[in-house]
């Protein structure tokens, strides 16, 4: 067996392995049955995963859960303690320890304090400049990507799927960057029928095989929001952006697709770390008459 054929089989089991994390955070997650999965013994399988994923399968499982954990404390009124229960914690005591080593604080407190909050009305009237948005031109962009279908918290699923298949083919460089495609707003869509990408930037010569696809992303004027603090907070900046810049810009939307790059990676930095440009695409300026 050639090595690209022994890659694809162990990209076939690290797909198996991700889509039932994934699928099954809720329930009691155990590392040998995850091995059972992938078909490999447990000492072997976590060095591939460890070794293509660049973290254990534990720290996969348990970011997972704290980010779903942190969506439910800015999403929902649901008792900590209840939330806690629900992503593997039935000690309120050892979440919230856990929560506060990977936010900086409790979840309680994140609730009320977290940068969520940073967008919300009475914060837009007190500092109306408080937000980092530019307006950019940006070149036209090629994208590799892996489609998802459902909710926007669970990209990261397609994330997985796609560094293991760019690793499985040899194809990964360490400049291409992260990005987020999202096609339906999830105001008016069905979860379960919303549409995204997640991609890496990559040239043209880089081949797109199944499960890739290749985008495009159009070149033009974009509003670019940048965003500082955990992926769950960020459906409140998108409040902000759309219904606060955007009307004082005096810019109008292009009917293009906006996107997230993503600067840094959360297996490498705590999520008040990780930062995000939102991206908003924009009609281009009129000038002003002479």
């Amino acid at each position: 067996m050639s090595d690209n054929e022994i890659w694809a089989a162990y990209e076939k089991r690290l797909l198996r392995v991700s889509a039932y994390i994934y699928e099954h955070l809720e329930e009691d997650l155990d590392l040998d049955r995850l091995s059972e999965i992938a078909c490999l013994s447990a000492h072997h399988w976590h060095r591939v995963y460890r070794a293509v994923h660049n973290e254990t399968l534990a720290t996969t499982v348990r970011r997972l859960r704290l980010h779903r954990a942190a969506g439910d404390l800015v999403r929902s009124e649901t008792a900590v303690r209840d939330i806690a229960a629900r992503w593997g914690y039935p000690n309120l005591q050892s979440f919230t320890r856990a929560f506060a080593a990977f936010y900086g604080m409790p979840p309680a407190r994140y609730r009320k304090e977290g940068s969520h909050r940073a967008f919300e009305t009475h914060c837009e009237r007190e500092f109306p400049r408080m937000f980092d948005v530019t307006v950019r031109t940006l070149p036209e962009q090629t994208l590799l990507g892996v489609p998802h279908s459902g909710s926007y918290m669970g990209i990261g699923k397609a994330f997985e799927a796609l560094y293991g298949a760019l690793f499985s083919r040899s194809i990964f460089q360490p400049d291409m960057r992260m990005v987020g495609v999202f096609l339906d707003d999830p105001d008016l869509v069905a979860e379960e029928k919303l549409r995204s990408f997640a991609c890496v930037t990559a040239s043209g010569d880089v081949p797109a095989e199944a499960p890739l696809v290749r985008r495009t992303l159009a070149g033009g004027d974009y509003a670019v929001l940048r965003h500082k603090g955990p992926y769950a907070n960020m459906g409140s900046a998108y409040r902000w952006l759309y219904g606060t810049w955007l009307p004082a810009s005096g810019r109008s939307i292009r009917d293009e697709v906006m996107f997230e790059s993503y600067l840094n990676n959360p297996r490498e930095v705590p999520p008040n770390e990780l930062v995000t440009e939102i991206c908003l695409p924009l009609q281009p300026a009129v000038e002003a008459a002479a």
